[in-house]
């Protein structure tokens, strides 16, 4: 059986000063608080919403490490160690369970879509240099890699993979993982606007990007589905958190999210090139939605 993972990782930001050059070690620390004061029962840093593909090798690990440290044992953190070389993977991998990660989130390499039998050498390499989880981070959009159900229990079964986060948007393969792969690998939910049937499916877990900003919704609605069952109340949450979830998936995620941060009056400063901050208007939609599900924003 793979290790489970339970309850919402929010997916988490990298915030930058002000100038964008730099990595804010005290932004992040004030971000680890505000999540874990709201429930939230992990961290991923590292991922798409933290911008990996704009940070270089040293800030990622200067990065996942503050991470470690802020959180400080509170909750578990699964730093994202994905790369384009098997070799880069390693080294970040290795560092980041030096610091004190309880897991890895790989995405697959992403320029040259490996073939499958590829992906399987790829992350044993890794498992066998690691004694941490690993979590595979399925992103077929970006990676061009499109795994099937039965293939995910291969790598669990033959690669070392405990979990994967599941960002296809494919919910009826996702299904099929769930009830017929469980044996071999947790299928944990990584789309925002799927969370909801995700929960209600039985999914012990969820990586969320809203739980940057809006944690406590997120955690509430988990309770209310996961362990209270608590339908009405699940329904409630999800009326005010859904729009939220559309409108990220509506724009450039990760600018979404850090705009969302912003607005709840946190650290995160701007976005890296290529990537544009939300136009006013967009912005001011944020605003409007955060505000219907009574939450108070900045200027």
């Amino acid at each position: 059986m793979p290790i489970t993972f339970t309850g919402i990782f929010a997916a988490c930001i990298t915030p930058f000063t002000s100038d964008g050059a730099e990595v804010d070690l005290d932004g992040i620390s004030a971000q680890v608080e505000h999540m874990i004061s709201n429930g939230v029962h992990g961290l991923v840093p590292g991922g798409s919403t933290g911008e990996f593909t704009s940070l270089t090798v040293a800030e990622r690990k200067a990065g996942n490490r503050a991470y470690i440290q802020a959180a400080n044992g509170r909750v578990p953190v699964v730093a994202g160690t994905g790369a384009l070389s098997t070799a880069e993977t390693i080294e970040l991998s290795r560092d980041a369970e030096e610091a004190g990660a309880d897991a890895l989130m790989i995405v697959p390499p992403f320029y040259d879509t490996p073939s499958f039998e590829e992906i399987v050498v790829h992350y044993r390499a890794v498992s066998k240099v690691v004694d941490i989880p690993i979590m595979f981070y399925n992103i077929p959009d970006a990676t061009g890699l499109d795994v099937s159900a039965e293939q995910f229990g291969r790598l669990g079964r033959e690669a070392g993979v405990a979990c994967y986060k599941d960002t296809s948007g494919d919910f009826s393969k996702f299904t099929s993982v769930y009830l017929d792969q469980s044996e071999d690998i947790q299928a944990i939910n990584g789309c925002d606007t799927l969370t909801f049937a995700a929960l209600a499916l039985g999914s012990n877990a969820g990586v969320w990007g809203a739980a940057s900003f809006v944690p406590r919704l997120c955690t509430d609605l988990y309770r209310a589905l996961a362990i209270d069952t608590d339908m009405p109340r699940a329904r409630e949450l999800w009326e005010k958190i859904h729009p939220i979830c559309v409108f990220l998936e509506s724009h450039s995620y990760a600018c979404g999210v850090k705009t969302g941060v912003q607005l709840v009056g946190l650290p995160a400063g701007p976005t890296r090139g290529p990537i544009l901050p939300l136009a006013a208007e967009h912005r001011e939609e944020l605003r409007g939605l955060l505000n219907a599900a009574g939450l108070e924003t900045v200027a």
